[in-house]
């Protein structure tokens, strides 16, 4: 029976590029489980398929952009389940 992996890994914020240190847990087949922010100052940013940083001073209308401007088409497919 495999476990899941446990890793550190350094992210940039989706916004300014400021890095950040995350927990992310993986399943033995590489999807992702789940993550936590480990340094002072950062938030999650939900996504289901990527671990993904924020600042917490950016406002969610920077973080909707930055994920508009780095991740086309993410908008429409949410858009298309409701």
């Amino acid at each position: 029976m495999s476990s899941n992996t446990n890793r550190v890994e350094p992210h940039g914020c989706i916004v300014c590029g400021k890095i950040y240190n995350l927990l992310v847990v993986y399943t033995p087949a590489g999807r992702l489980v789940d993550c936590t922010v480990t340094s002072p100052g950062g938030r999650l940013v939900p996504d289901a398929h990527r671990p993904l940083v924020a600042c917490s001073t950016h406002s969610g209308a920077e973080v909707e952009t930055a994920l508009a401007r780095h991740y086309p088409g993410i908008e429409q497919a949410e858009d298309r389940e409701d």
